[in-house]
């Protein structure tokens, strides 16, 4: 997995410093930033992710992910001290990826890095499988969802929650399910990022019919 670039925002220079140093070694390319406005100033760069601390002098995550949101749908996790429900929910409802408290072991950093770049940028000779569904096509390879040829632009989670309910039509997912799919094992976030990216993609793809199953989890409909 090597040949990615990342993008860094930790004003903790010490920690800043061992995060680069173990991306490094698998590779990437890896830019610090130590301060939010110096951040927001590249954010038309481009990078294949962004890890984003919360509190930070200047512009704070919140708001630079928001901007970042605005000009592309780039994998973004977030780090941060603050180690609460509201801040993962909000953080998600945001348009982040993944949430990691601190303090944290590095490698567990970059396992869930690795995850979520694996998911955002399968390998090209990954198999093509393209599912139709209420004339939108999605192609779980590269992870696309097109309506009449015009590409649909969904975050990282919400193609990972198409990909998994498309691929289960008419199916009940636990909220569980979902999680352990979607966000991984290891999450330990409220079970409400489950709902709010269901109402995300319910909205950017009306014609897929997502069940809602009270107490349990979620259904998608053939029509």
């Amino acid at each position: 997995m090597s040949g990615f670039t990342v993008y860094l925002v930790e004003d903790e220079q010490n920690l800043g410093e061992v995060i680069k140093a173990y991306m490094e070694k698998e590779g990437w390319s890896v830019v610090h930033f130590t301060d939010g406005n110096d951040a927001y100033n590249h954010i038309h760069d481009q990078p294949h992710l962004w890890v984003l601390d919360i509190m930070l002098p200047g512009m704070d995550g919140y708001q630079l992910l928001k901007s970042i949101r605005q000009e592309s749908e780039t994998p973004c996790v977030f780090i941060s001290a603050r180690d609460q429900d509201l801040d993962r929910v909000l953080g998600l409802e945001l348009g982040s990826d993944d949430y990691l408290a601190k303090p944290f072991m590095p490698e567990e950093l970059m396992i869930r890095v690795k995850k979520l770049l694996h998911r955002a940028y399968p390998p090209e000779n990954q198999e093509e499988n393209t599912i139709e569904l209420n004339d939108y096509l999605i192609d779980t390879a590269s992870r696309t969802v097109t309506d009449h040829g015009e590409q649909i632009e969904l975050t990282t989670k919400e193609m990972d929650l198409i990909i998994l309910l498309s691929g289960n039509v008419g199916k009940a997912l636990s909220r569980e399910e979902i999680i352990e799919y979607v966000w991984g094992e290891d999450y330990f976030g409220s079970e409400r990022a489950v709902d709010d990216v269901v109402r995300r993609v319910r909205k950017k793809l009306p014609r897929i019919h997502v069940e809602t199953l009270y107490g349990y989890g979620y259904r998608v409909l053939s029509s």
